[in-house]
C-alpha cells in the first residue's frame, strides 16, 4: 500500500486494521516491509477488495501492489532470511 499524500503510516495503520479486524478464516502475517494473506482464495481476495475500497474512500488515491501464490506459501518463511558475507 503506497498512500499518494503524507500521513501515510496512520493510512497504513488503518488498512492494517482493518483487514485484522474483518478477517476470520485468514491468518495474517505483517512484517516491517510486507503483509501476507493466507487462505481461502475468495475469502482473502474478499477480504482484499473490501478494505481497499474502504480505504481510497477514506484516504483518496492510494496505490496497492498485490501478488498472489497458488498454494500454501507459509513453508516460505525460512527464504525471507538472507545471509550476506
Amino acid at each position: 500500500m503506497y498512500p499518494l499524500q503524507d500521513g501515510y503510516i496512520a493510512k497504513i495503520d488503518d488498512f492494517l486494521e482493518d483487514i485484522n479486524r474483518n478477517s476470520s478464516d485468514i491468518d495474517i502475517r505483517t512484517s516491517n516491509m510486507s503483509t501476507r494473506l493466507f487462505g481461502d482464495y475468495d475469502a482473502v481476495s474478499d477480504l482484499l477488495k473490501h478494505a481497499m475500497q474502504r480505504s481510497m474512500q477514506k484516504h483518496g488515491k492510494i496505490v496497492f501492489v498485490c501478488k498472489f501464490i497458488q498454494g500454501d506459501a507459509r513453508d516460505l518463511d525460512e527464504l525471507e532470511t538472507v545471509t550476506v558475507r
